[in-house]
């Protein structure tokens, strides 16, 4: 588990950061921050530039009097769910995304997605991407971009020189609902030009990963809180398919 949160965000935003999804245009210096491990001021500024992600880490820390919208806590409730999730206050949470979405969907649209707090939905980055992102037409909304763009975990197999094999459940659709499907193997990226984020993996090791880059090493408590919140959110999803 990375223990310093600005690390811990800017492991997962690298990648779609790279792609040219979101954030800054200083991708280098992103990486080597991450591989470093090293953080500053100049890093909370490049981290502050990921427009969708940041309200979310503000909504997270102010409901939970957390000063730090990059505390450790914050960032892993975004990216992997935990506690602090259940104690948004859903009517915040429905208003900020009123107030950030209103001008960019249809009023019928903006319908469907305003509807999510009531049944429970919280400010995690699965619920944006099942719910949010599939709506703003940002990128071709696909089953393989949902599948890229979800924070996934899986179970090392083989460590190659560059890659890991992971046995996890893939994103399916099923029936026109969406699910996770049976287990089998992908192999994720892990090292770029000789480095990364996970050096230090051993097999049977739970990682995450994102966009298919390996982002770090799971404790068995944060499967289990991202997998709750992934599957809770996949059935909110399917309410409004």
């Amino acid at each position: 588990m990375v223990t310093d949160g600005t690390i811990m965000f800017a492991r997962y935003a690298f990648m779609p950061n790279k792609l040219g999804y979101c954030g800054s245009e200083d991708n280098k210096t992103l990486f080597d921050y991450c591989a470093a491990k090293h953080t500053d001021p100049g890093l909370v500024i490049l981290l502050q530039k990921f427009e969708a992600a940041y309200p979310y880490l503000r909504l997270i820390a102010s409901n939970n009097n957390i000063s730090d919208p990059f505390d450790t806590r914050v960032v892993e409730a975004y990216w992997l769910g935990n506690e602090l999730l259940d104690r948004i206050d859903l009517v915040q949470f429905y208003n900020s995304l009123r107030d950030r979405f209103a001008k960019k969907l249809n009023p019928r649209t903006l319908g469907y997605l305003l509807g999510k707090p009531p049944l429970g939905a919280r400010p995690f980055h699965n619920f944006h991407v099942f719910d949010v992102h599939s709506r703003l037409g940002a990128l071709d909304h696909s089953l393989d971009t949902m599948e890229n763009c979800r924070i996934g975990w899986g179970w090392v197999k083989e460590i190659e020189a560059t890659r890991l094999v992971v046995e996890y459940q893939p994103l399916v659709l099923e029936c026109g609902k969406l699910k996770l499907g049976d287990l089998r193997a992908k192999r994720v990226l892990r090292q770029i030009d000789g480095s990364g984020f996970i050096t230090n993996c051993q097999v049977g090791d739970a990682v995450s990963f994102h966009w298919d880059w390996a982002c770090e090493i799971l404790s068995p408590g944060q499967v289990q809180n991202l997998e709750r919140y992934t599957r809770f959110h996949l059935e909110l999803a399917n309410q409004t398919l």
